[in-house]
């Protein structure tokens, strides 16, 4: 019988009350087995439902429960998808993971491409993984959004970028899941001179036939470290090279909200900053439906720090020196809210100061990669001792851990100054730089 382990229990939780506690595992529901984390949401959903427990001294639990359609019970499993991760059997020409240092942590060299993980985290998964047995269950379950790693809908060259041979084959899944009234989202990880011009107008063209169960598409470019050698050549995307996929992205877009109302395909923050263009207005990101694919983030950044200095009063007493810490990527914008700041903050002394990606890389500029030893090092030589402000995504999630293990402790040893993390958002911004300093 598979068992799973019971890792947390909420407070005020249906399985409190029932006395179900850290430890105790998971047998059945409603007599039946789960396989993983799908069969469970799916079968504790209804109203009247039966549980199997093991308590930690052997005594079996039979509880009968009665609630509300779609209530949690409350428990966490000490494995959150309840069985094994599936690791990925592409080699995709662009993949990230590949381009990583050695003697970094294990889990850094982990490649998922778990269609779970992509409901349960928002993760894209590129479909050669999936048995139709996976597809059936989603269908049957009505699960979605599934967010799918698409690059390209041209078989044969689909087959070259995953360096999969069944990596062709596995675009019909998207025709299964259309058919089946899944939601889904779509990504291009565009590579110059493969996936681009033509293709990437071919791409788009057919991924519009899958509207509305696909909701959107974002084309995102390659990243490149510097660690890169015996993998496939690719180059950097220049100016020139965004605006022509720009212009490409822009006629979609302008067909899909004819045709169907929404922009549809959208093009990363990214690609907009090389083309030196300005970045779309809020309504053209169709609700920041692919905020997570790097997609609006700097145009809702703006936005909200908009609103909340509109909200704010002027006040001529605020003297904080502080210095925001950034990527290369977002430093334009973030000059930008400063020069609004300071109208209402005159006396303000707040800068930006870029972290150049020794680590990976120039070419990379997300702050997201940013590394503590980067940090730590350009600081220092640039004798910076005002208080710093750092974006949360340079942290792990819900650790105060930075990708190359340093902690938060760690800068603030090392630099000798206060160092607050920021949310993402444009009101949290704000509130950083204004705060009263003791």
């Amino acid at each position: 019988m598979k068992e799973h382990k019971i890792s947390r229990v909420l407070a005020g939780s249906i399985a409190e009350e029932l006395e179900i506690e850290p430890g105790d595992m998971l047998l059945t529901v409603n007599g039946k087995e789960m396989e993983d984390i799908f069969d469970y949401h799916y079968f504790v959903n209804d109203e009247e439902i039966t549980l199997l427990i093991r308590k930690a001294d052997g005594e079996e639990w039979e509880l009968d429960i009665e609630k509300d359609l779609d209530e949690d019970l409350g428990i966490e499993f000490e494995n959150g998808l309840m069985d094994d991760y599936k690791s990925c059997s592409n080699k995709c020409i662009f993949c990230f993971i590949d381009q990583m240092p050695p003697g970094m942590r294990e889990t850094l060299y982990f490649k998922d491409d778990d269609s779970r993980l992509s409901f349960l985290q928002g993760n894209y998964v590129t479909l050669t993984n999936m048995k139709q047995a996976d597809l059936d269950r989603i269908i049957r379950y009505h699960m979605g959004p599934i967010n799918i790693s698409v690059q390209t809908m041209n078989p044969k060259l689909r087959v070259k970028m995953l360096h999969n041979r069944f990596a062709g084959e596995a675009l019909k899944k998207i025709d299964t899941l259309y058919e089946g009234g899944i939601e889904m989202n779509g990504q291009i990880v565009l590579c110059k001179n493969i996936n681009d011009g033509d293709e990437l107008d071919f791409s788009i063209g057919e991924l519009i036939k899958y509207i509305p169960c696909m909701q959107s598409v974002s084309v995102v470019p390659v990243g490149l470290s510097k660690f890169r050698e015996g993998l496939f050549p690719l180059e950097p995307f220049d100016k020139e090279d965004a605006i022509k996929v720009l212009d490409i992205i822009h006629k979609w877009q302008d067909v899909c909200m004819e045709k169907y109302g929404i922009h549809f395909v959208h093009a990363s923050d990214e690609l907009y900053l090389l083309a030196e263009r300005d970045m779309p207005p809020e309504d053209n990101y169709d609700g920041y439906i692919q905020l997570e694919n790097g997609v609006g983030m700097l145009r809702l950044l703006e936005e909200e720090f908009k609103d909340a200095l509109n909200e704010a009063e002027f006040d001529d007493t605020v003297e904080n020196e502080v210095t925001l810490v950034t990527g290369k990527l977002a430093a334009p914008t973030l000059e930008k809210m400063l020069v609004l700041a300071k109208n209402k903050f005159p006396n303000l002394r707040a800068k930006v100061f870029v972290i150049r990606n020794d680590f990976f890389g120039e070419r990379i500029t997300v702050s997201g990669l940013l590394t503590g030893q980067d940090i730590i090092a350009q600081i220092k030589e640039a004798g910076i001792k005002t208080r710093l402000l750092l974006p949360v995504n340079v942290l792990r999630s819900g650790e105060e851990v930075l990708l190359d293990d340093l902690t938060l402790t760690d800068l603030k040893t090392s630099l000798q100054v206060p160092i607050d993390i920021v949310k993402s958002s444009g009101y949290s911004l704000l509130e950083a730089l204004i705060r009263k300093e003791v």
